[in-house]
């Protein structure tokens, strides 16, 4: 399972007992758009090879406005 915690400045990720960060300038380059409009799921697909995706793809800008 991974676990990713997304705050202004990137995403802190546990991926298989792993804990890394990507930073938000990395996740912007891999994806080619701004971090606000980056959903979990795009983010997801950098961090595993075929992830699990489930419910509806959430921007950053929606997550982060939710907590």
């Amino acid at each position: 399972m991974t676990i990713l915690s997304f705050d202004d400045d990137g995403v802190d990720v546990v991926y298989e007992g792993t804990e890394f960060r990507l930073e938000k300038d990395l996740i912007e380059e891999a994806i080619g758009k701004s971090y606000p409009d980056v959903t979990d799921h795009e983010v997801l697909k950098i961090v595993e090879k075929e992830p699990s995706l489930s419910g509806e793809p959430r921007r950053v800008r929606d997550i982060l406005n939710s907590s």
